[in-house]
């Protein structure tokens, strides 16, 4: 059946009521229980691996000699955690990661199943000939992915930051500063903002290819590209602070830039330079281009919220001219 355009059956007779979105978000509901409780299944087993480990590491606690978490004598040359502990932080390193995946599978579950297979098979008719309009259908196929999106993904990211907020300040917990890759998605509203927009860009590919494997493929490559440039770029949401001269603005800081500065306060940096930074060849180099003093901009964790508040709603943003392109698609091609 064609799917050029989207033109709902004529009624031969009078028009009845139209059903309200509670009775399309019921027969939504229905239509894919089976992926609901998929979905419910992975969300309990994500509960119950924070649960399990949380309690692991509470029952080796007892082998631990030192408040940083060491087995070993404290202040010795040797730091070792428990095996506990260890698999704690190795699952926390990766957990923001792990919210983005899921977001990405949202945003392809809503492009493919959703809605494109719909519009593909031609069965968004049936619904359209009992009286649904074609924006209360599009509607029911927002709200429920988004409702559900939210409570999930928010209450997974909560779980996340509760126990990385455990960990994080024991020294073997090297990997989990606040704003690396693997953990800064997960500890904050961001990773709400991106299930959003992926349900968002889900839908809006659907309506523009109509085609259910090729609009999931297009859904998975919008969605990497945007984090991938957000994940490169994300320092760049709040301006930094900067240090001036040779100095260390702390453990907990996530350094962006690093160089020196010419007379005219224009930026030179170490990797332009073939020697490696604090070497005195990178000094000479970068001197010799008219550096004077040393800097270092970074963002300490106070800029956590900014950060993460600027690009949710950035994304936030990009949600909703995301939806108001699909339901402007959906009046051009079933008017």
């Amino acid at each position: 059946m064609s799917t050029s355009t989207l033109t709902p059956p004529k009624p031969e007779t009078a028009k009845a009521p139209e059903p309200s979105l509670r009775g399309s978000v019921r027969v939504l509901l229905r239509m894919h229980r089976r992926s609901l409780w998929v979905a419910g299944t992975l969300l309990v087993l994500g509960i119950g691996i924070a649960a399990a480990l949380s309690v692991w590491v509470t029952a080796d606690a007892s082998k631990e000699l030192c408040p940083d978490g060491d087995v070993t004598p404290c202040d010795g040359d040797v730091y070792t955690t428990t095996m506990a502990r260890n698999a704690a932080e190795s699952v926390l390193s990766s957990g923001g990661s792990a919210l983005l995946l899921l977001a990405c599978l949202i945003g392809v579950f809503v492009a493919g199943p959703l809605i494109a297979r719909e519009l593909e098979s031609g069965t968004f008719r049936t619904a359209w000939a009992q009286s649904v309009s074609p924006a209360r259908w599009l509607a029911a196929r927002l709200a429920v992915p988004a409702v559900l999106s939210v409570a999930g993904v928010g209450l997974l990211s909560l779980i996340q930051r509760w126990g990385w907020t455990q960990v994080r300040d024991k020294p073997s917990a090297f990997g989990l500063k606040w704003f690396n890759e693997g953990i800064y998605p997960g500890i904050g509203p961001v990773a709400v903002g991106y299930a959003l927009f992926a349900v968002a860009v889900g839908a809006l590919c659907a309506l523009l290819i109509r085609r259910m494997l090729l609009s999931m493929a297009v859904t998975t490559v919008v969605l990497a590209v945007v984090m991938a440039g957000f994940g490169r770029r994300r320092w760049m949401l709040w301006p930094a602070d900067r240090l001036l001269g040779n100095g260390f603005p702390g453990s907990d800081t996530w350094m962006t830039e690093m160089g020196m500065l010419t007379a005219s306060g224009e930026k030179l940096f170490w990797e332009d330079c073939p020697s490696s930074y604090q070497e005195d060849g990178a000094v000479d180099c970068l001197t010799a281009q008219g550096g004077v003093s040393d800097f270092t901009d970074y963002h300490p964790i106070g800029h956590f919220w900014q950060l993460q508040l600027v690009e949710t709603g950035i994304l936030l943003a990009l949600a909703s001219l995301a939806v108001f392109a699909a339901f402007r698609v959906l009046r051009r091609l079933h008017g």
